[in-house]
C-alpha cells in the first residue's frame, strides 16, 4: 500500500433555497445573491484513503454516507472543500441510477458501460462475461421495466465490475440482492482487493465492513464522528443507535491496549467479568471443546422492573459467533431494589475454533438495548482459544464429525 489514491479535503453540501428562480440564476452566473434558507447536509468532512486500502463507510439513515459517494464519485458537486482522485473510478451507487427502463440490460449495459469511458470494441469484448455474470438469462434483452430490484442490481454490479478499476465505489445497491449473487459480488469485490483495488463501501452489514475494510469511518448527522479500525467503529455506532442523544457514549482504552465502547443509563451497571474453565477457576487461554462459563455480576443502583441480561462472542473481526439473552431463555430478573446485586452464570462447551475472541455484554430491559439500555459494554473480556490434543480442524466452529469411509465394487469395465 503506498501512496494516497483519494483525497478529501473539508468537503461539505449545503442545499439552498432561493425566493425565486431568478435569484437562482443570477448565483449560477456569480451574483452574490444571498438565499431564503440553507440547510447542510454534510459539513467539515476530511479523509484520506491510500492505494489498495479498504475503508467502510457507516452511520444512521441520513448521516450523509450517500451525499458522500455521490461527491467523490461526480455525480454531485460540494458546495465546500474538494475531493481528488488518482486513476479509473467505478462505482455503484443507488439502485437503478442511469438506466432507462425502456431499454434492454444489454443496451443499458453498453451505455454505461460507454459513460465509463470504455470503448465500443472493448465493450463488445466485455459483453459476454457481463452478460455471464449478471445470471438473469433472456431477461438481458427485455426492457429493464420488467426487471425486479434484484435483477437490475444483477446488471449494474456486473458492468461496474467488468473492469477491474483502481477506486471502486459500493453503496447499499447490493442488499437487495439474493444471497447467491450477494455472495458472488463480494467474491469478487476480494479478488480485486487482492489485486490491489481501492475499495470505499457503504454497509450495515457488519460482518461485510469488518471482513472487507482495513478501516471505517463513522458519519452522524453529517459530520465525523470517529476513523478507526472496523471493530471500534462499530462498536461505537451500536453505541449511538442506543443512545440516540449521545449523552452517555463514552469510550476508553484498555490495559491491552484496545478501544472500549461503554453506553448506557446506569439503572443497573455490570461489576465483574470473567471467563473460567470446567474447575471455576479464572482464564484467559482457554482448549477447543473444554467446559468453559462466563461469570458476570450486576449491581442495581436505582430500582427497575424487569433486567434482562445478554452476551455476544465475536471473533477478532468483530464478527458474532454467538449470543443471547435472558428475555430468549425466558429467564428475566423482576422487581429489583437499589442495591440488589445479581450473577449470571453461563456454561457451554468451548466449541469455537482456536483464535482470539471477545466478549459483549448488555443490561437491559427487553430483548434489545434500543429499549432501556442499562449498561453496554463492548469488548468486557478477551480470550483465546488454543486446539489442545484433537485432531487438526479448519474454521470458526469445533463440530466433532465421524468419518465413514467404506469401499465401493467397482465398475464393469467393458
Amino acid at each position: 500500500m503506498s501512496g494516497v489514491v483519494l483525497s478529501v479535503d473539508n468537503i461539505g453540501k449545503a442545499y439552498v433555497e432561493y425566493a425565486s428562480e431568478l435569484q437562482r440564476f443570477a448565483r449560477w452566473f456569480g451574483f452574490p445573491v444571498k438565499p431564503k434558507a440553507e440547510h447542510w447536509v454534510l459539513r467539515h468532512l476530511t479523509f484520506r484513503i491510500a492505494t489498495g486500502e479498504s475503508v467502510g463507510l457507516i452511520g444512521q439513515n441520513g448521516a450523509g454516507k450517500s451525499t458522500v459517494l455521490k461527491m467523490i464519485s461526480g455525480t454531485t458537486q460540494p458546495s465546500e472543500g474538494k475531493v481528488a482522485l488518482r486513476g479509473r473510478v467505478s462505482a455503484l451507487l443507488e439502485l437503478g441510477l442511469g438506466f432507462n427502463p425502456e431499454l434492454t440490460g444489454r443496451e443499458n449495459a453498453i451505455y454505461s458501460a460507454g459513460l465509463m469511458g470504455l470503448p465500443q470494441s472493448r465493450i463488445q469484448t466485455l459483453m459476454p462475461s457481463i452478460e455471464e455474470f449478471a445470471e438473469i438469462g433472456e431477461y438481458f434483452d427485455q426492457p429493464m421495466r420488467t426487471y425486479s430490484s434484484g435483477m437490475q442490481m444483477r446488471v449494474a454490479f456486473s458492468v461496474a465490475t467488468a473492469v477491474r478499476p483502481d477506486i471502486l465505489i459500493v453503496d447499499e445497491a447490493l442488499s437487495v440482492g439474493d444471497a447467491y449473487f450477494v455472495h458472488k459480488c463480494f467474491q469478487r469485490i476480494r479478488e480485486f482487493r487482492e489485486a490491489g483495488t481501492t475499495l470505499l463501501i457503504v454497509s450495515h452489514d457488519p460482518t461485510a465492513i469488518q471482513s472487507l475494510c482495513d478501516r471505517a469511518i463513522l458519519l452522524d448527522d453529517g459530520r465525523m464522528v470517529l476513523d478507526g479500525e472496523p471493530q471500534q467503529v462499530f462498536d461505537y455506532y451500536n453505541a449511538l443507535v442506543a443512545e440516540k442523544e449521545n449523552r452517555t457514549v463514552r469510550t476508553e482504552r484498555s490495559s491491552s491496549g484496545r478501544i472500549v465502547t461503554q453506553s448506557g443509563t446506569g439503572e443497573a451497571v455490570i461489576e465483574d467479568v470473567a471467563l473460567t474453565d470446567g474447575g471455576g477457576l479464572p482464564v484467559e487461554y482457554i482448549g477447543v471443546g473444554q467446559a468453559a462459563a462466563l461469570r458476570v455480576r450486576a449491581r442495581v443502583v436505582q430500582g427497575i422492573e424487569r433486567l434482562v441480561f445478554g452476551y455476544t462472542i465475536r471473533d477478532h473481526l468483530g464478527r458474532p459467533m454467538f449470543g443471547t439473552n435472558t428475555h430468549y431463555t425466558d429467564q428475566p430478573c423482576q422487581h429489583l431494589k437499589s442495591g440488589d446485586r445479581v450473577e449470571f452464570v453461563v456454561r457451554f462447551p468451548m466449541n469455537l475454533g482456536p483464535g482470539t475472541y471477545s466478549v459483549s455484554v448488555a443490561l437491559t430491559s427487553a430483548e434489545t438495548h434500543l429499549v432501556n439500555n442499562y449498561q453496554w459494554r463492548d469488548l468486557a473480556l478477551v480470550f483465546t482459544v488454543a486446539n489442545i490434543g484433537l485432531p487438526p480442524f479448519v474454521g470458526s466452529a469445533w463440530i466433532p464429525a465421524a468419518i465413514e469411509v467404506s469401499a465401493l465394487d467397482r465398475e464393469p469395465t467393458a
